[in-house]
């Protein structure tokens, strides 16, 4: 099938929810993809920080396959032991709580939220201006950006937005508050890190109230940063967090992680997922836990994220963010971002106007890095003509 014929298609029977450039990949091995006519292309985007171990991963693809022969799913009404062995692995390498599995990052929000709300009937919950937590209802309530919620009013109410600053978040909290929910990086707001005096700010201020930090891992997590979570950089350890993304590898997974005073909040009956935590998925998360949960691997990607800053910054170019979660200011970084795909084959994300995002598998090679940064540097050059 053309690729005509595909966008005919989709104009007829799937929703404009999505703005979908102009290829159709067919195939993928480790940084590279390939589209239908067998052209190739550097992924540096990973399916937005998704495919963290590269595509189609030995492993990966050894896990799911043994795992789709014998069982794919049964339902949360039985055990199963790739689940329960992911939630023992993420609880002890993280925040020693418990753990709900979700199918997605905003599913992994929403929990967290009532989570914060039964805990503390009734509690708002403080976000920061600028944040990204999902589009289910909840998570569309705790991301204050006005062209992604007003079409959706009324929202969920007991949502205050404040600004990143240490002082804002201390008096925004209170008794009655339920949580303060921070991404430690905002993936979608253009890879801005949330300063570690903001994080710090937020963590007192919890202790003193008795409210909860839950951090939102859902992109900067799973080894994305050089650590296997991004708070690790910090020293300042949330009560709860949420995981997604790079945690299946490609296959749809989530979490919600708690410390041992949230553990046992949620009961019986208080949450539930027909298709999350499956043997298929939990057995891919687990693969993917295999080769990221390494001291030598972790090492490895700060220093490939440096070298990628290194060469970036050496085009002239603003870049911030860690490790392979890195983006850089550009003029119209839409039209970069399209002559980078279509010119250069390289793929990468705007995230609005003047920020291009680069999430690249964390498998990536250094020659890769080298090569992405040659094709950035063309891009870039034929946009300034």
């Amino acid at each position: 099938m053309s690729l005509a014929e595909l966008q005919a298609l989709e104009r007829d029977y799937l929703m404009g929810t999505y703005a979908r450039a102009p290829v159709e990949f067919v195939r993928g091995q480790g940084t590279r993809l390939w589209d239908a006519d067998g052209n190739e292309y550097l992924d540096f985007l990973a399916g937005v920080a998704v495919v963290q171990i590269g595509h189609c991963h030995p492993a990966l693809v050894e896990a799911v396959t043994d795992q789709c022969a014998r069982l794919m799913h049964v339902s949360n009404l039985f055990y199963t032991e790739p689940a329960v062995r992911l939630a023992q692995r993420l609880s002890e390498r993280s925040l020693g709580g418990k753990v709900f599995f979700t199918n997605s990052g905003a599913e992994a929000i929403e929990c967290a939220i009532k989570l914060a709300r039964k805990r503390r009937r009734g509690g708002e919950v403080v976000v920061l201006d600028g944040a990204f937590h999902g589009r289910t209802m909840g998570a569309l309530s705790a991301t204050p950006q006005e062209a992604k919620q007003e079409p959706f009013a009324p929202l969920v109410p007991g949502f205050r937005a404040v600004p990143a600053d240490p002082l804002a978040v201390e008096a925004a909290v209170d008794e009655r508050t339920a949580a303060v929910l921070i991404e430690p990086i905002q993936g979608e707001s253009g890879v801005r890190a949330v300063p570690d005096e903001v994080l710090r700010s937020a963590r007192a201020v919890c202790d003193e109230t008795g409210a909860m930090l839950v951090f939102d891992e859902i992109q900067c997590g799973m080894g994305r940063t050089g650590a296997l979570w991004a708070w690790e950089h910090t020293g300042v350890r949330p009560d709860a967090m949420t995981l997604a993304k790079g945690l299946g590898g490609g296959v749809p997974i989530g979490a919600c992680v708690t410390g041992p005073d949230s553990a046992d909040v949620l009961a019986s009956g208080d949450h539930g997922s027909t298709f999350a935590g499956s043997p298929l998925v939990t057995a891919a998360a687990n693969a993917v836990f295999d080769v990221v949960d390494d001291g030598d691997f972790l090492a490895d990607v700060s220093r490939k994220g440096d070298r990628l800053r290194i060469a970036l910054t050496g085009l002239g170019l603003a870049v911030r963010g860690a490790g392979l979660m890195l983006a850089f200011t550009a003029r119209d970084a839409p039209a970069l971002v399209r002559r980078a795909l279509l010119d250069e084959r390289l793929v990468l994300n705007a995230t609005g106007p003047d920020t291009v995002r680069l999430e690249p598998p964390l498998t990536v090679s250094e020659d890769e890095i080298a090569e992405a940064v040659a094709r950035i540097g063309r891009a870039a050059g034929a946009g300034s003509t």
